[in-house]
């Protein structure tokens, strides 16, 4: 079974392009106009073993918000679409992810049921042109558009760049986890028969 998805999102705002494929071998081909935003997702796909290519027109000369949570937005769709009915699946994952002196979790339910909660500071609000409290907003799309129920903590650490790197990356090994089949499940890993 093919569990790949690709999808356009086009606004007066942003116009988006997107493809992926959950059993692909990370290969990523990024271009968003964020340069840390494009870092982050190329390191998202990386570690969720999942192909992906994003383009991203968007109206930069205001800020960065409408490009970073639109790009979570149809990431968040292609990737329900590309899961499917659940069968088989895994469906919970979890990775505390260090990085340097930061240490983050992040565990997520592929529930059907969105839901968020995220727990960092950032003391440095740029990084390049990404407005650092976009973090949030990127996670809060992609769990609603994609049904997940989705958990995400810095622990402690110092380093702007490294408390978002390792919830990206962390986000990425608890997909892979989640996304996986499970050799003893043959239906949808829910006492409901549905995830939805």
């Amino acid at each position: 079974m093919m569990r790949s998805a690709q999808l356009a999102r086009k606004t007066a705002e942003t116009d988006i392009a997107l493809s992926l494929d959950l059993d692909g071998t990370g290969k990523t081909d990024i271009q968003t106009g964020v340069g840390f935003f494009d870092h982050m997702l190329t390191l998202l796909g990386k570690h969720a073993m999942m192909d992906l290519t994003v383009r991203c027109a968007g109206d930069l000369q205001v800020d960065s918000h409408h490009s970073v949570e639109d790009v979570g937005i149809a990431l968040g769709q292609a990737f329900a679409k590309a899961l499917g009915d659940k069968r088989g699946i895994t469906r919970y994952g979890s990775a505390y992810l260090p990085m340097d002196e930061t240490l983050a979790l992040v565990a997520l339910d592929l529930s059907g049921r969105p839901y968020l909660v995220f727990d960092a500071a950032f003391d440095t609000p740029l990084l390049g042109n990404f407005e650092t409290e976009m973090t949030e907003e990127f996670f809060r799309a992609f769990a609603m558009n994609g049904g997940v129920t989705l958990h995400a903590k810095v622990l402690y650490g110092a380093n702007t760049h490294h408390k978002i790197e390792a919830l990206f990356k962390g986000l990425g090994r608890a997909l892979r986890m989640a996304c996986a089949p499970d050799a003893r499940e043959t239906g949808v890993p829910s006492t409901k028969g549905v995830l939805e």
